[in-house]
């Protein structure tokens, strides 16, 4: 679901800029609102975790891979705006540092997953759980339908994305000049994956981790239940020295990632276009569609505007994929707490330049 560059036009990718922004700012302001609370640590720790879910790719029919994302899940605990901030945080360093999702698509995928996805979940969840006390099974069944409800509203605006292009955007042949697939290809190809097999498991992340807060660490549920918070800071401490503990889990289990074979749709990059049995593989995935003869000018040119320095989250001076995997996966936390820091130290600088 991380489109790549190529695979959008430049107007439509400046669009989901635009359409990204007013979220995005929304969100710092939020954030330097709180810089106080412990919001920010709760960020970096959702972000880590939004990155290193999606690591665990899964078979999807057709041959393809998908993953959870745990949308629902980071709105849930952050709220609307944090969510935005944690789930674009993630993306951007998936896209910068690993070639997963593009440079030039990033505001269509932060507009896809972080704001629609999350946003989405959050107003399900919501809605279903209104006077529930907070540790109610209703709570733990309302935040799978959140995250099954994020993850597909993520995967059919993806499509759609992809479907317009050959549409709006051909070259003097009428040949498409960047994703190739129109909507009555990509509309299914997206969807039956993201309907069964990746919606249930985002339904079953979202409700186990959420379950698992009731019991445990319900106060990280209150953000959300219109509740006052009222841990101590020692509480808060604990609270999050577990969660990293289980992340840090979390991160040693990432090669299981690994054991699913395949791209995702839409994600394949201009030379499997040019290979005879990626070609057959493309088509098998896409409902038997013919394929252009050629790869699409737009596509292939776009695609080399930035060359990650990790990309597929395999180093290349690492011959082992296994120790690769858990290596990258340790080296992108790293980088998005880094980033979170980052973000909350520019806030408090500009706060105290206001002030």
């Amino acid at each position: 679901m991380h489109i790549p560059d190529g695979y959008l036009s430049p107007s439509t990718c400046a669009t989901f800029y635009a359409a990204a922004s007013p979220f995005w700012y929304l969100s710092f302001r939020r954030l330097q609102q709180e810089l106080h609370t412990r919001l920010v640590p709760l960020i970096s720790l959702f972000a880590a975790f939004s990155f290193l879910i999606m690591m665990f790719n899964i078979p999807l029919p057709g041959g393809t891979t998908g993953h959870a994302a745990g949308l629902a899940l980071a709105a849930i605990v952050l709220g609307p705006w944090g969510s935005v901030l944690a789930i674009s945080i993630a993306l951007t360093v998936q896209a910068l540092f690993f070639g997963d999702g593009g440079i030039t698509a990033l505001g269509a995928n932060c507009f896809n997953l972080a704001v629609a996805g999350c946003w989405s979940g959050l107003a399900v969840y919501r809605s279903l759980t209104s006077g529930a006390p907070l540790t109610s099974r209703r709570r733990t069944l309302a935040a799978g339908l959140a995250g099954y409800v994020s993850i597909n509203v993520a995967a059919l605006l993806t499509a759609v994305e992809f479907g317009l292009q050959p549409l709006l955007f051909r070259d003097s042949q009428g040949a498409a000049l960047y994703a190739p697939f129109p909507l009555q290809i990509a509309v299914p190809a997206m969807m039956v994956g993201h309907l069964t097999v990746a919606g249930l498991a985002e339904m079953f992340l979202t409700a186990g981790v959420v379950a698992y807060l009731q019991r445990a660490e319900p106060n990280l549920l209150l953000r959300t239940a219109g509740v006052p918070q009222t841990l101590s800071a020692n509480s808060r401490a604990r609270q999050l020295r577990r969660l990293w503990a289980a992340l840090g889990v979390l991160m040693i289990l990432t090669p299981c990632g690994l054991l699913a074979v395949g791209s995702a749709w839409g994600e394949w990059s201009p030379e499997a276009f040019k290979d005879p049995d990626a070609r057959r593989q493309i088509q098998a995935a896409s409902r038997g569609a013919p394929l252009p003869e050629q790869v699409p000018l737009g596509l292939e040119q776009l695609s080399h505007i930035w060359t990650a320095p990790i990309p597929d989250y395999a180093p290349h001076f690492l011959r082992s994929p296994v120790f690769g995997y858990v290596m990258s996966a340790a080296v992108g936390t790293g980088l998005v707490i880094l980033l979170s820091l980052g973000v909350s130290c520019f806030l408090k600088t500009l706060r105290g330049t206001s002030s």
